[in-house]
């Protein structure tokens, strides 16, 4: 039965807070007619009436820092534009490094923020306190200053939003709970509250803290954690410059605002307190938690040693409150993949610093469908059910909370919520080594430790990371023997039905036609052509084909693949299926053959060649492809025989020196063959012409999403090329690093890795067309200036002698 409601809104947001009023002030400025606002209790009731309120810009990848960039670009207008004042005190901030790792780490960020375009000055310990004279210099290493950041009172900047939006022509009506979420045929067509029934065209979640209840309502699992959160105001008895800087520093894991005569001082402890499995009561309301004076003592002191002026006053109140903590710490943005009308902003842990950017990219996505950057840091599809199971959520939230200050180091893993997925293959590798790593929950070998070698992942900023050597022998073992790699974390779908193949067609930029038998490497575009997926679709039968993808990806590439299939052909998901065993190198034929009575010739098994072949006693569907560059395979063994098929191929190998390797060896050799990543090299952002891969764009087999765009494309010419970059010898390069010519930046670099066969650093990323061709460059990293070569970009067997061998 339809849904009949007492009124309508085209477009209906849950939520009276910092987001859900950005969302709405940037929706109705932007020409969207008949948005109404439903606030439970009044606007700020949620979290942001006890935010701390402090903005700062630089994040640790691209579009995150233009995220909060936008941000303050709307409050350096808002008050303006609307007449409401917002306390925007643009103070700049100041980081300080107490120690050489987190200088390292510091510095990284300013070499980014030289490329992001966010003025950053480095400092010294003494400048620093001329900036903040209240700290003591023990210690100091260095400090960066941002002249952009500052602070703002949350409660008044909520206003302001809400004004703009009422200005604009959004209605917002507080007091009205949404009780219930009425969903038909994939989409939400209206809420039913406490005040009557709304229908509605578009929903979208800024519940905050209730984000998770409220995606329940609407079948959608949400990895939006809540977790208590501490800060404190001191006794008003300080004289300060009224322009005085924010103060941030991180190894004393504490953050300070000035405020009137006196500071507002707030950490990151460990051992925060998860609340509620994410999912708060109902008629929660303005209010706080006791404070917990042992976890409070965790930042307190810490701050006291730095600033001895604590010492003599005493503190006034403490906050203690719930705010949003997603599984990995980072926002959740987007529209759902299990509705077509249901998007969400959620998980806000800085929402006050992210909101004005988070409602712009939000309104674009709801009204032009391109938020205006790609967002897949902070997408909803990087989660999965998963991540938002209950105990899960809590124990992951409750690290990223604790790790908001910790060192990040590169490459880290999260250690909560670990070994909840695991390969068949688990035990065979721990007992050879693994140094395992976590994606999308799987357990996932990293590298291995050699004979005698301590098993303990030690990373570095500057250095060589602890398992430098280990993953050069993996490369070799590659390159020259013959290796074995559990990828069965490959996110694994079936897409099947009358029309499967007329269906991939479309969606797919390279050419799927033939008979069954074959995979195909294909981008999956949007109309702008932008790469919206990077995959390999495997022709199994009639009318039957694997997608492949990559482990965190699957939930985002099904909904993309899903929203364009007719009906009549359907997709699977058959990731826990299958097993997945890469044997690759060039002794890898010999090793499978030798167990294998079918014919793997290369007349018989050509590159690219599908085929289900027996191995020792079970079967695999195998697939001549691989990551690495080198002649392989991908087997993909049904669960229970996977085992089997892993022993039988390392006891054949034995004579060929076979060993396992790991993902670091993956991306070594991809680096070296010019293989590129979607969500690093490749995004919506960039279309194939400039990523290098027009070999991939099928413009003749007729039409699929995106043809027109690439057309044009092709025609008119591209205005940035993707490149690769080396070093001789090794450069700390980790991502994001300025790319330098003539004293100018001129681009950042992207994935960045060391090549074991050319003893280089190897680099890719995007340059104007007009120095595509140039050879010197700079690449800047930890304040030096690296000389750097543009290069091929394929490095290694640019003619695919070996892969097709």
């Amino acid at each position: 039965m339809a849904f009949r409601a007492d009124r309508h809104a085209h477009i209906v947001i849950i939520g009276g807070g910092a987001i859900g009023t950005s969302v709405a002030y940037h929706l109705a400025r932007d020409g969207a007619k008949d948005v109404l606002l439903l606030e439970k209790a009044q606007l700020t009731h949620g979290c942001t009436w006890h935010a701390a309120g402090l903005v700062g810009q630089l994040r640790g990848k691209k579009n995150l820092t233009r995220l909060m960039q936008n941000s303050v670009a709307v409050f350096d207008r808002l008050e303006e534009e609307t007449g409401q004042h917002i306390a925007w005190k643009k103070v700049g901030s100041l980081r300080l490094a107490g120690s050489a790792a987190r200088w390292s780490e510091i510095r990284r960020s300013m070499t980014q923020a030289k490329g992001f375009g966010v003025e950053c000055h480095s400092l010294s310990a003494d400048e620093a306190a001329s900036r903040f004279p209240f700290i003591v210099k023990d210690g100091i290493e260095g400090a960066a200053f941002i002249p952009g950041d500052g602070y703002i009172d949350p409660y008044s900047l909520t206003m302001a939003y809400a004004k703009g939006a009422r200005m604009n022509g959004a209605r917002i009506e507080e007091g009205v709970t949404v009780e219930e979420i009425v969903i038909e045929n994939r989409r939400a067509v209206g809420v039913v509250t406490n005040g009557g029934t709304v229908s509605c065209d578009i929903l979208v979640n800024c519940a905050g803290l209730w984000a998770k209840r409220v995606g329940e309502m609407a079948g959608v699992p949400l990895a939006a954690g809540v977790v208590e959160h501490q800060y404190f105001l001191t006794e008003k008895k300080l004289t300060l410059d009224p322009d005085l800087t924010t103060l941030r520093d991180p190894d004393n894991n504490f953050y300070l605002k000035p405020d009137t005569g006196s500071f507002a001082i707030g950490g990151w402890e460990d051992g925060s307190k998860a609340c509620w499995r994410g999912k708060p009561p109902v008629d929660f309301g303005r209010e706080l938690f006791e404070p917990n004076m042992a976890r409070l003592e965790l930042f307190a002191l810490p701050a006291a040693d730095r600033l001895p002026a604590l010492n003599e006053i005493g503190i006034q109140t403490v906050i203690n409150g719930p705010i949003p903590v997603s599984a990995d710490g980072e926002p959740i943005m987007g529209r759902a993949p299990e509705l077509d009308n249901f998007y969400v902003a959620c998980g806000f842990t800085a929402g006050i610093a992210a909101s004005g950017g988070a409602g712009l990219a939000l309104s674009n996505l709801i009204l032009h469908g391109d938020a205006g950057m790609d967002l897949w840091p902070f997408d909803i599809r990087r989660f999965g059910k998963v991540h938002s199971q209950g105990r899960y959520l809590d124990e992951r939230a409750v690290e990223a909370y604790g790790a908001y200050y910790k060192i990040h180091w590169p490459g880290e893993e999260s250690q909560a919520g670990r070994g909840l997925r695991r390969s068949p293959l688990h035990e065979r590798l721990a007992a050879r080594g693994a140094m395992f790593g976590s994606k999308f929950g799987w357990e996932r070998p990293n590298w291995f430790a050699r004979p005698g070698q301590e098993a303990i992942d030690t990373p570095s900023f500057e250095g060589k990371p602890g398992s430098f050597d280990a993953v050069g022998e993996e490369v070799r073992v590659i390159r020259e023997r013959v290796a074995l790699i559990d990828q069965t974390s490959f996110s694994k779908f079936e897409i099947s039905g009358p029309g499967a193949e007329a269906a991939l067609q479309y969606l797919a930029a390279n050419d799927l036609s033939g008979p069954p038998g074959k995979a195909v490497y294909t981008q999956l575009c949007n109309d702008k052509g932008g790469i919206e997926a990077d995959v390999t679709l495997v022709h199994v039968a009639t009318d039957k084909f694997y997608l492949v993808t990559g482990s965190g990806f699957g939930v985002r590439d099904s909904h993309w693949v899903s929203r364009h299939l007719p009906e009549g052909v359907s997709l699977r998901d058959v990731t826990n299926r299958f097993a997945t065993i890469n044997i690759c190198g060039p002794k890898s034929r010999d090793v499978l053959q030798s167990v294998s009575d079918d014919d793997l010739s290369n007349e018989a098994f050509p590159f690219l060649t599908a085929r289900e072949i027996e191995i020792g006693d079970a079967r695999a569907l195998a697939v001549r492809i691989g990551y690495v560059g080198e002649l392989g395979y991908e087997l993909y063994v049904e669960q229970e025989y996977a085992v089997h098929v892993y022993d039988a191929l390392h006891h054949a190998g034995e004579q060929h020196g076979i060993a396992d390797v790991g993902y670091r060896a993956i991306d070594a050799c991809r680096m070296e063959k010019g293989y590129l990543y979607w969500s690093g090299d490749i995004t919506p952002d960039y279309n194939p012409y400039e990523a290098g891969l027009g070999f991939c764009v099928a413009l003749g087999k007729g039409d699929f999403i995106g043809r027109a765009a690439l057309e044009r494309i092709k025609a008119a010419g591209v205005t940035r090329k993707l490149v690769s970059f080396t070093v001789e010898g090794f450069a700390p390069f980790h991502g994001g690093e300025a790319v330098i010519a003539d004293g100018e930046v001129v681009g950042t670099t992207s994935s960045t890795g060391y090549s074991y066969q050319l003893g280089k650093t190897i680099a890719f990323g995007y340059l104007p067309v007009a120095l595509a061709e140039q050879k010197s460059f700079r690449i800047e990293a930890f304040g030096k200036a690296y000389e750097a070569t543009r290069g091929p970009r394929t490095l290694y067997d640019p003619r695919m002698e070996r892969l097709k061998a």
